[in-house]
């Protein structure tokens, strides 16, 4: 088999907070291939970096008050454990705020901007745009801080770039009733110039037509990005349009990388994000002294990408169209996986217990490759959720691998050691040679499994050879054949072969558990890291224990709930004011009012003007904070209750004579959380609260 140059990478996590157990599972499901590719000889350069730029980060570092690259450092330093302690061997991670990365970005824009006329000309276009602004925190806001209904499907609380739920892509103004995630004030439209990638430009309709359905993708995963070149009605009867144009440029203030020739104008994080893989391959190569453009030259060169379902979009539409028509290799493959959650479906939470924190499950001196191996058996090369049951992990790891696998080699290596020092026979008679045979013949089918990411097919395989292996042991009792010296050749037959045997399984299950293949390696001189050795295991070293078994205490401790710290209750946020008299409370008169009318209050993004009936044959004018929440034709009809005794208060905007109640929580920084009191049906106006 002739060497292939392999160039790999995962998503590259946003960095505003540590790793959780999704990330650890594509992690482990990448260094899983790769370590399959290099036992098969194959030259493998697999690179990660932290995604360190946009709007949600510069906001983080102010508020911790620290710049964002000392933020992002931060983030940074903490990688390490998880990526360690899971045995998951990137060979290069960096950051997207990177000098490559700033130059590779512009680079690329540049490409993508300076294409000759002759060629189509330039995919860059310059609009002026509406777009949303915060009046409060003053400021344009970033997509990822403008929230709304989808007006696709019309799923709520869905951000401004895409659904979380339909997976659209749209603009922010597109939203159906959207806020400020930043001060729940409703934003307001501002022009602004923006810089498109005209995704829409027939040139990258065709190629992503032909790249997207020539093969590269699974096929749950081609026909999901199909849909999105079709103009079409959909059956709520919005339309679908096709393709749209990108827009990759945000206004100041922002972190990110400047675009050439635009100042104040910075790239979307979306734009720069993904060239952080080449970034990440570029920083390695020049630490190794090599030449990057030499390296993306060669045509031999495969580029694999593995993602989760929820970045498809961008994997799948924009980077390979940035690459192809800036000049550059587009993937080979983009691999997508489906989200992990535990015990039977449920989303995970780390208040109800349901979380599987990295971190803890180390801490408890779990094994890492326990989870290597239970990810293992359920992950395939589709598009699927996969599921975490405690009860299942702990089946699986203490009858695969240590009641199936591990015990074969416990079962042989003490009458080795202590009969035949430590010697093995080549000799291992008939039915010995032919179940060996069988282990052999096994190792193609296995490799082709690994290949296409069928790793839970991979594991089945190798149990059923293990479980072959024990049939053996249990016909010919090892410890029963030892009972007499004249056995001895028989048991010195029947030893051997089980350790070959165990020597061969462990380089099957070498991919998923390095460390323990590692120990079997110095336990029997055999290496482990080329699929195809040959050859038998000539003396053994005294055995260790490679691996112990689950307990549920470990289970029940790592989903164990975390401490309630027992504190004061403060219903609302604040708590109850000091007592008063009966006499105190009937000095405040609270009415029933109907709101004839409602209307905005020009200069104002908060304040409502409701003009109030309560019984006294004329009305009230109050003013209300209450614009985040309501439309004026939300309230206009409805009964309310007022503060009928309050004095007068000269506003801006007028004068208020009286105050209509609504509760919030005290911890609500903005007025997205304030609720008008509504009477039950029967009140009328004028009557009195008691």
């Amino acid at each position: 088999m002739s060497q292939r140059q392999l160039f790999v990478t995962t998503a590259l996590p946003y960095a505003n907070g540590n790793f959780h157990i999704g990330h650890i599972m594509e992690y482990i499901q990448a260094d899983i291939w790769v370590r399959f590719q290099r036992m098969q000889g194959h030259q493998v350069d697999f690179v990660g970096a932290d995604d360190t730029h946009g709007a949600p980060i510069m906001i983080a570092a102010e508020k911790a008050g620290i710049t964002p690259q000392q933020f992002v450092a931060n983030i940074a330093a903490g990688r390490k454990p998880y990526l360690d302690g899971f045995h998951i061997q990137f060979d290069n991670w960096h950051s997207t705020d990177a000098p490559e990365n700033h130059e590779l970005a512009r680079q690329i824009y540049r490409d993508l901007r300076d294409i000759p006329e002759s060629e189509g000309g330039s995919l860059i276009e310059r609009r002026t745009i509406d777009q949303f602004f915060d009046p409060e925190k003053n400021m344009f806001l970033p997509d990822r801080f403008i929230k709304g209904e989808c007006p696709k499907c019309h799923a709520h609380d869905q951000y401004g770039d895409n659904c979380e739920v339909c997976g659209a892509v749209y603009a922010p103004t597109d939203l159906i009733n959207p806020f400020s995630a930043l001060s729940g004030a409703k934003p307001e439209l501002k022009s602004s110039e923006h810089f498109f990638f005209k995704l829409s430009d027939p040139r990258c309709v065709a190629f992503l037509e032909k790249w997207t359905q020539d093969g590269k993708l699974q096929p749950e995963v081609a026909n999901k990005v199909k849909e999105w070149f079709t103009v079409r009605t959909n059956p709520d009867g919005t339309i679908s349009e096709g393709l749209g144009d990108w827009d990759i440029s945000r206004d100041a203030p922002y972190f990110g990388i400047e675009i050439p020739d635009a100042p104040g104008k910075y790239f979307y994080v979306w734009l720069d994000a993904p060239v952080g893989y080449l970034a990440s391959l570029k920083n390695l190569l020049d630490k190794r002294g090599e030449d990057y453009n030499a390296y993306m030259a060669n045509e031999q060169l495969e580029q694999y990408h593995f993602i989760g379902k929820d970045i498809v979009t961008f994997h799948t539409l924009f980077w390979p169209a940035m690459l192809h028509f800036s000049g550059r290799k587009t993937p080979n493959n983009v691999f997508v996986h489906g989200f992990l959650t535990v015990n039977n479906g449920e989303k995970m939470s780390k208040s109800r217990g349901t979380g599987l924190d990295p971190l803890k499950y180390l801490s408890l001196g779990m094994n890492p490759e326990w989870l290597r191996y239970y990810l293992a058996t359920k992950l395939n090369n589709r598009n699927e959720d996969i599921d975490f049951n405690a009860e299942d992990f702990m089946l699986r790891v203490n009858s695969d691998l240590i009641g199936k696998f591990v015990n074969i080699a416990s079962r042989a290596a003490g009458f080795l050691t202590k009969r035949f020092e430590g010697k093995l026979t080549q000799s291992f008679g008939e039915q010995g040679t032919a179940l060996l045979s069988d282990i052999h013949a096994a190792k193609d089918s296995i490799a082709q499994a690994y290949d296409a990411r069928e790793y839970g097919k991979a594991a089945r395989e190798i149990m059923l050879l293990a479980d072959k292996v024990n049939s053996y042991v249990d016909q010919h009792k090892p410890w029963d054949l030892a009972k007499d010296a004249a056995n001895n050749e028989a048991l010195h037959q029947v030893c051997s072969l089980l350790i070959n045997a165990f020597a061969e399984l462990s380089r099957y299950l070498a991919p998923v558990l390095p460390a323990l293949a590692q120990a079997v390696e110095a336990f029997t001189g055999t290496s482990m890291q080329n699929w195809n050795t040959t050859g038998y295991v000539a003396t053994i070293q005294p055995y260790q224990h490679l691996m112990q078994r689950v307990t549920p205490e470990q289970l029940e401790a790592l989903f164990e709930p975390p401490a309630v710290v027992e504190e004061k209750v403060t219903p609302g946020g604040e708590e109850i004011a000091p007592t008063i008299s009966i006499d105190d409370f009937a000095k405040v008169d609270l009415r029933i009012a109907e709101i004839v009318n409602c209307e905005a209050v020009e200069g104002s993004t908060k304040l409502l003007r409701l003009t109030l009936d309560v019984g006294e044959g004329k009305t009230r004018n109050v003013f209300s904070g209450v614009a985040s929440m309501y439309k004026p034709e939300d309230l206009k009809g409805k009964l309310t209750v007022m503060v009928a005794n309050l004095a007068p208060r000269k506003m801006k905007f007028g004068v208020s004579e009286g105050m209509v109640l609504a509760a919030s929580h005290a911890d609500d920084k903005t007025d997205a959380g304030i609720y008008v009191l509504h009477p039950w049906p029967g009140a009328k106006p004028g009557m009195r609260i008691h």
